[in-house]
């Protein structure tokens, strides 16, 4: 694999200057900011990307006040006595997108916070202290023990939340594809801890967050 300073050099080109390429990065949020947002804001996120997937997210957006009015503002507390019959109903409400896994994913991923608060004393504990080293187990411990957060659900998530995460998108695919790390989407264990290392490698010749890292390596891609 190429090194960050090969990275950089290709961006700087790219983009022209390095005030040009620095506008167009993500910045993370502090493990501060993350551990300060209200589980409630959490389970909101959630349900938002997983409402998200696979539809326009304009579309999902412009119906979420609904959401949040439907679901208690997502209280996980509240959310988690929603049974079966109440989500039924959900079903004949036109302000929402009537589909029932998602809609009952809601509640399922309310009983995970829950779960979470128990043990940490919030689900932005659990989100703040795990390492950025090893992002690829956030995002399968999300994929285990949450609703619907396989796949890219759980990077993106995290991405909306501020957490610094890469997201394996197809031209980040291709990238580390034509670097030679992986020859095909991440999906194994083997070959998302060899996306981590290399991402951690490009950390520590650089100091920059894994999401920047991502956005600068999709953009090797030519289209």
């Amino acid at each position: 694999m190429r090194d960050y300073k090969w990275l950089h050099a290709f961006c700087l080109n790219r983009f022209g200057s390095e005030k040009a390429l620095q506008a167009m990065l993500p910045q993370p949020r502090s493990e501060a900011e993350l551990r300060a947002l209200s589980d409630d804001r959490y389970l909101s996120l959630i349900s938002l990307r997983i409402f998200r997937a696979g539809l326009k997210h304009s579309l999902v957006d412009a119906k979420w006040p609904a959401f949040e009015e439907v679901f208690f503002g997502f209280d996980p507390e509240k959310v988690v006595l929603m049974g079966g019959e109440r989500l039924e109903n959900l079903m004949q409400d036109a302000r929402l997108i009537r589909h029932l896994g998602k809609l009952k994913s809601v509640p399922r991923n309310a009983q995970f916070i829950l779960d979470v608060r128990r043990e940490k004393g919030s689900f932005g504990a659990l989100v703040a202290d795990w390492p950025a080293s090893d992002i690829v187990g956030l995002w399968k411990y999300l994929a285990k023990h949450g609703s619907q957060l396989g796949g890219l659900s759980a990077p993106r998530f995290l991405r909306m939340v501020g957490k610094d995460t890469f997201v394996p998108t197809d031209d980040m695919v291709a990238a580390l594809k034509a670097q030679g790390i992986i020859d095909k989407a991440p999906t194994s264990q083997k070959d998302l801890a060899a996306v981590q290392a290399a991402f951690n490698q490009w950390h520590a010749e650089s100091g920059r967050p894994l999401c920047q890292l991502s956005v600068m390596l999709a953009h090797t891609v030519n289209h």
